[in-house]
């Protein structure tokens, strides 16, 4: 039988040797584990701690974080020890500690209470994991999201048309050049693509930019009151027109007046608007005075124009008077390079409004936005983006995939696409030439062409020349 002195050497033997495999064990590992004493007195420190910084002196805890802890983090990590002492629990901070070599890297500390029995803390155990990369690739985004927002303030400069693509900075030059003048434009575009953007930037670089911009909606109202809405009506005109009511062409007066789908005008109140446009004065519905109209008119489509005219559903002359100055505003898929920052400036917009801060955007979720064809354009995108960030809770913003619809099935051919876009600018030049193809006032020397290849061209696309011999 042991004795008792025996037995308590054995254990301590055993102690000691478990110490020493558990000291061999913490060694191994490449993060720093570090002993603290109540008081935060450093007792221990394994191998990856002890080279990391290579102090040969002991120091006080104050001491140590002033020498190894990088001047602007210093205050902060010393504020948050004191609190974890007072407040005698653990937590975690992110600083940057000075290597051996007077290299800073950040590292996450983790400090952790070890208590007794009776629930006094005896020791602190701290670790610190190196999270330099990490660090730097947030840095890396911050400064790219920082580039991005500056260059969104620098391109933004039409209200909110964001994008550097040539697609789009060929129609803000268009912008650019029509908006002094007072003449007619019309807009076309697939829907969601802001169009109405585009006539708010036209008004407000124009003459009348201190005076109304009316939009009206022609697909919205009702075909029975689209007249009384567009000129007004007098007391008695009609079941119900209990008093005289301004249309929206008297409350642009002086102004601009955007009429978003054209298209969808019942042909009684088209030949009311061609009047407008010819004569410059309008009469109220139910009411016999000519009211004179000082508006300039902003026209936009997502339809087919020309194809309406073959139909018998749009006049032709009310089309020639509204296509004096075309601006086709392209799709968003015809400019994916705008993508990024118009991702940024929705994030922004909606985090703003919010009240949440990104620092990030995932990439993944980023390539899944680049691969998305966008049946619906800009309002399709901003409608993503702001129900990603209502839904968003961490720092880095990213989306679910099965928000987005894919609609490609939907779309026309590019082929096709571009044969439409091809027979809208023929037909166009058709219409300023009155159907003459040769000669200097030719619609071949508008497009820029031979004569004898723009014929080829009119004969493939079917098109009438007689029907602009007007």
């Amino acid at each position: 039988m042991p004795t008792g002195a025996e037995e308590y050497k054995h254990k301590e033997a055993t102690l000691t040797t478990r110490e020493r495999e558990f000291h061999q064990i913490v060694d191994s590992v490449p993060l720093h584990i570090v002993l603290l004493d109540p008081d935060f007195q450093q007792s221990y420190g394994n191998t990856a701690s002890r080279s990391y910084f290579g102090l040969k002196n002991r120091l006080s805890p104050e001491k140590f974080v002033q020498t190894t802890t990088h001047p602007e983090d210093c205050e902060k990590y010393l504020a948050w020890a004191v609190e974890r002492n007072q407040q005698r629990d653990g937590g975690e901070i992110e600083v940057r500690l000075r290597r051996h070599d007077g290299e800073y890297r950040w590292f996450l500390h983790q400090l952790s209470p070890i208590a007794d029995d009776e629930g006094a803390i005896v020791r602190w155990c701290l670790t610190r994991v190196d999270i330099d990369e990490r660090k730097r690739q947030e840095d890396r985004a911050m400064m790219e999201t920082l580039s991005l927002r500056e260059e969104i303030d620098k391109i933004s400069m039409f209200e909110e048309i964001v994008g550097t693509s040539v697609p789009l900075q060929a129609v803000l030059a268009r912008i650019a050049k029509v908006a002094p003048t007072d003449s007619t434009v019309l807009i076309t575009g697939e829907t969601g693509t802001g169009k109405e953007l585009i006539a708010r930037a036209i008004h407000k670089r124009s003459r009348r930019s201190k005076r109304a911009f009316v939009a009206v909606n022609c697909a919205a109202v009702p075909k029975d009151l689209i007249a009384s809405e567009l000129f007004g009506h007098e007391k008695g005109a009609f079941t119900g027109a209990l008093q005289r009511h301004m249309g929206r062409f008297e409350l642009a007066d002086g102004g601009t007046i955007f009429l978003d789908e054209i298209g969808e005008l019942p042909a009684e109140t088209q030949v009311a608007l061609l009047r407008v446009l010819q004569e410059r004065e309008f009469t109220r519905v139910g009411g016999t005075q000519s009211i004179a109209a000082d508006v300039r008119v902003i026209a936009a489509t997502h339809r087919d124009l020309p194809k309406a005219i073959e139909a018998g559903s749009f006049r032709s002359d009310l089309y020639y008077r509204i296509h004096v100055f075309p601006i086709a505003v392209p799709s968003l898929r015809e400019r994916k390079e705008d993508l990024r920052l118009l991702v940024q400036y929705f994030i922004d917009r909606f985090s703003n409004k919010m009240g949440k801060t990104f620092r990030r955007i995932d990439p993944k979720s980023l390539d899944r936005l680049s691969s998305y064809p966008w049946p619906g354009n800009i309002r399709e995108l901003q409608n993503v983006i702001e129900r990603s960030v209502i839904v968003c809770d961490a720092d880095i913003f990213s989306l679910d995939e099965s928000w987005l619809i894919h609609a490609s099935t939907i779309q026309k051919p590019l082929s096709v696409e571009m044969l439409n876009q091809e027979k809208e600018l023929i037909e166009a030049a058709l219409a300023q030439s009155r159907g003459r193809v040769s000669g200097a006032s030719g619609a071949a020397v508008m497009l820029k062409m031979p004569p004898s290849t723009l014929d080829s061209k009119i004969r493939v696309l079917k098109i009438d020349k007689r029907s602009f011999q007007l």
